[in-house]
């Protein structure tokens, strides 16, 4: 089974298993596909993070695909030019993609094929083109005019964003994933393609050089879990905000949910209290993954959930919020397979904001992320711009376990709502007995950390928005569906699949 946010790439990975593949070589291929089925969210100049369960053992593995700043940029040469946050267009927010060495890395480690096998469906609909669904040009209407120079060339049709029905190609990229399958992650980091985003960089007035491209490197990582109600949510460690989610769910434990209607003001209200305060732990201790250990303790032990439950009033909202200057995301996709031996992949692909930093290289047309606009330009800031660090990143692809009962890839995509979006999804499993199409499509609520307001999806009724302002919060409704999700249960004992991807995207689950 594959659940994702396009049919296409769902469709991509099931052939894959079908060839023999197993649920990374599906996920991989899945999630490359997606880059031309949403190009506004992913691509190859775009990070990754996934995680793998081996059926044999149980044991989950992590693997960190996020990329770097330049080693010659930091965040005191910003500051010299009166810059307080780093621009989301700046050559400056670009990091040198991550997601093609992971990728590479994932097929060489647990793979069953080779990648170039892998790329052969993204090849095809790159070369070919993918009709553009609803959503899809929805977002390119919106954010296309954040598109600059061969970024316009590459991502718009005579100037214009894509509309629902047409086509969107990109021989560029066919080329680029032809020379991949050929000669492999070097192709992308020390060769031609390399040389060709180095050269756009470089013109805009990058710092960007070969050597941080060839030193790109995705690491495996090992995931941190808590418990929640006899359940198990499973995380990536930093610098992505996985601790985040953790946390979270280790305040709302403390709460009798289930005791509250799960579409009503006090459960949106509870959420959004320890959104405020976990989000606020997040920006304190997350950065760089170096020397993070000890402040991801600090985070998730029970003494800091006592505490910070301890200062939630169920009846009113604290507006104290530290505001943050660096970027939030905006969006990403994700992808979660599992085979028939039951190989469990859980992956999340991103460009950071839409069309990331709206540049493009000029020969290959690969979309260049503007992760680096996450990083803070405050002095000894645990998240601070420095040469050859990974920001802070929203990123997260989860698992959810009951040992003996169930195991399960998810993810939970719309920027910083993921961790709020994770805990939210658990809670909706746990607490009130939800399948997982149920836990997906339940209307959502988020306390924004940046502005303070709480934004709620148009399934709550007026009742609930008029007593949460009565609370105290700022609410305003969403114009379209937050964020999307995505999961695939397994069923231990009955050894059955169970699968649920979001209508707020153009996706769904497919098996066979």
């Amino acid at each position: 089974m594959c659940a994702t946010s396009h049919p296409l790439a769902a469709m991509a990975a099931l052939d894959i298993l079908k060839q023999g593949g197993n649920a990374v070589d599906a996920a991989v291929a899945g999630a490359v596909v997606l880059g031309f089925c949403e190009p506004m969210m992913c691509g190859l100049g775009g990070d990754v993070f996934a995680m793998v369960r081996d059926p044999t053992t149980g044991v989950v593995s992590g693997l960190n695909g996020s990329g770097r700043s330049p080693m010659a940029l930091d965040a005191a040469m910003l500051r010299e030019q009166g810059l307080t946050a780093v621009p989301l267009d700046s050559v400056h927010s670009v990091t040198v993609p991550g997601a093609v060495d992971a990728f590479d890395r994932l097929v060489r480690k647990f793979g069953r094929l080779n990648l170039a096998e892998v790329l052969q469906p993204a090849i095809r609909h790159a070369q070919d083109g993918v009709p553009v669904c609803h959503r899809s040009a929805i977002d390119w209407a919106e954010f296309g005019p954040r598109l600059q120079g061969a970024g316009r060339e590459h991502y718009l049709r005579g100037g214009e964003p894509y509309s629902a029905g047409s086509i969107f190609a990109s021989p560029a990229q066919a080329e680029a994933l032809r020379l991949i399958a050929r000669n492999g992650r070097d192709a992308f980091y020390v060769d031609e393609i390399m040389q060709d985003m180095l050269d756009t960089l470089r013109a805009a007035g990058g710092c960007h050089t070969a050597d941080d491209f060839a030193n790109t490197a995705a690491n495996e990582v090992e995931p941190i879990r808590v418990g929640y109600r006899g359940h198990d949510l499973i995380e990536l460690p930093p610098n992505g905000q996985g601790a985040t989610a953790l946390l979270l769910a280790n305040i709302l434990k403390r709460f009798d949910i289930s005791k509250l209607d799960p579409n009503g003001a006090e459960r949106v209200h509870l959420e959004a209290e320890a959104t405020r305060l976990a989000y606020d732990a997040r920006d304190r201790f997350i950065g760089d993954a170096a020397g993070s250990e000890e402040r991801v303790r600090h985070m998730l032990c029970d003494k800091t959930a006592d505490a910070l439950a301890d200062l939630i009033d169920p009846r009113r909202a604290n507006r104290s919020i530290d505001q943050r200057a660096e970027a939030v995301h905006r969006d990403t996709v994700y992808i979660c397979v599992v085979d028939q031996n039951r190989l469990a992949v859980s992956l999340i692909y991103s460009t950071f904001w839409p069309f990331g930093s709206g540049m493009a290289s000029k020969r290959f047309g690969i979309s260049l992320q503007n992760r680096g606009a996450g990083f803070s330009l405050e002095p000894g800031h645990v998240n601070e711009l420095q040469g050859g660090r990974r920001p802070l990143h929203t990123l997260i692809p989860g698992f959810a376990e009951k040992a003996g009962s169930y195991t399960m890839p998810f993810g939970v995509m719309g920027g910083p709502f993921q961790a709020t979006g994770h805990a939210h999804f658990l809670s909706n499993l746990v607490d009130f007995g939800m399948d997982i199409q149920e836990a997906i499509d339940g209307p959502r609520s988020f306390l924004d950390s940046m502005t303070g307001k709480l934004s709620l999806e148009r399934g709550f009724d007026d009742g609930v928005a008029a007593k949460l302002a009565e609370m105290g919060h700022e609410v305003i409704r969403t114009p379209i569906g937050m964020g999307g999700a995505q999961a695939i249960r397994i069923d231990l004992e009955n050894n059955v699949l169970e699968g649920g991807s979001d209508p707020r995207k153009d996706g769904m689950a497919l098996g066979f």
